[in-house]
């Protein structure tokens, strides 16, 4: 149940540590979602709530809804404002260096064989995302990831493209082979006058020995 998964509630907003494997909104092929589900998440509440962003589908974390269209207003408001802080930690295939920003501008590209993905281009959307490595083992980094903008596949794109090692598990930009393994572990969102969200989703038990480093 979803409701299990709750680490954050109050009147305004829910935030959940969302499972690798379950897309947010519902697939064109049909299965299940976050949005089929989403009555699990009324609590008490007669209106069900709305998702404020978009993890990918194997992306595991933190994961926002507001409670009603005045939070979802604020909500809205943070975003586009840049004041949201999403943090990631991921394992990168390769050692990469201590910390830096890769400032490579996004735009997808699709091929009939291929499908869709985003790939580096002057002429794309600005996407910037600030870097540090945490632990190395074996060959491979964990990484911590923090955009400071919000396009599709961002951090996935970004450790191919400007790091140049993708993400263990990531079929698309990476490593294929196992569970993808991206975590969103921390959401800090302002709320003017009222306590900052602030909330931590523990590593999944997919990411083993990684787990003793974060």
């Amino acid at each position: 149940m979803l409701e299990d998964r709750v680490l954050f509630i109050d009147a305004e907003a829910i935030v959940i540590d969302k499972p690798a494997g379950l897309p947010v909104d519902a697939p064109r092929a049909g299965g299940d979602s976050i949005a089929g589900r989403i009555e699990e998440l009324k609590c008490g509440y007669q209106r069900p709530p709305t998702a404020m962003h978009r993890l990918d589908q194997d992306t595991s974390g933190c994961l926002l809804f507001a409670r009603h269209p005045s939070a979802r207003k604020l909500f809205q408001q943070a975003f586009e404002s840049g004041t949201v802080e999403k943090v990631y930690l991921a394992v990168v295939a390769g050692e990469v260096g201590e910390e830096g920003v890769i400032d490579l501008p996004l735009a997808k590209i699709s091929s009939v064989d291929a499908g869709w993905k985003m790939r580096g281009d002057p002429a794309g959307k600005p996407a910037v995302t600030a870097w540090r490595r945490i632990a190395l083992r074996d060959g491979r980094s964990l990484v911590e990831f923090r955009p400071r903008t919000g396009r599709t596949h961002q951090i996935r794109a970004h450790a191919r493209e400007g790091l140049g090692s993708g993400i263990v598990g990531d079929f698309v930009y990476g490593v294929p082979g196992g569970p993808m393994l991206l975590h969103a572990v921390r959401l800090v969102v302002p709320r003017g006058k009222k306590a900052v969200i602030d909330v931590v989703a523990p590593l999944p038990d997919s990411f083993g020995e990684w787990r003793d480093d974060a």
